[in-house]
């Protein structure tokens, strides 16, 4: 759960769409950027989850975009609504003492064993930068943009592995996936 116009939300995706892309695959994640200035973080580049599918044999992966980044009469015109067992998952667990501070985004169910709230990586490496050179970046494991995206999603990746039995295993027995595993609450 998060927004287009929210910072954090903007490099908590990077992290998300590359570990899932080691479950799955993604169609039709679309460029985007966080909120302009006076915003925190102004215009962190990033990808959509509006609009975008995601397939995979392992895992379920459902978004809400819950706002666009742009305003309408002085507040972020509303997108993708959040209902039913999904909004009640998130208003039971988005509060102490499952995550420090209540009503934070971006905000993860993963399989019902992890919650997170906020992004798990400093983004001061990404804010600078443009897509494609962020994209390329991921390549270059010395790289701060790979070093922050791709430990982030080493995390995410794990606690995934808890909820899919660790399977598949060649995802799941990774190197960064099991040091990151190790480090898990």
């Amino acid at each position: 759960i998060g927004a287009e116009y929210c910072p954090y939300c903007a490099s908590q995706r990077w992290a998300v769409v590359v570990a899932l892309s080691r479950f799955g695959t993604w169609n039709n994640l679309a460029t985007t950027y966080s909120a302009p200035a006076p915003e925190v973080n102004p215009n962190t580049p990033t990808v959509t989850f509006h609009g975008a599918t995601y397939t995979s044999q392992y895992v379920a992966f459902t978004a809400y975009e819950t706002a666009t980044n742009e305003k309408v009469n002085g507040q972020w015109k509303a997108l993708d609504k959040l209902e039913g067992d999904d909004l009640a998952l998130f208003q039971k667990y988005n509060a102490p003492p499952f995550v420090e501070q209540g009503g934070a985004i971006p905000w993860l169910n993963i399989g019902g064993t992890a919650v997170q709230a906020g992004a798990s990586y400093d983004s001061s490496a990404i804010v600078t930068k443009t897509h494609a050179q962020i994209a390329a970046a991921l390549s270059d494991p010395t790289s701060d943009v790979a070093k922050g995206i791709d430990g982030a999603a080493n995390v995410l990746t794990a606690q995934i592995c808890k909820s899919t039995a660790s399977q598949p295993a060649a995802v799941c027995t990774a190197p960064g996936v099991v040091a990151a595993a190790a480090q898990l609450k």
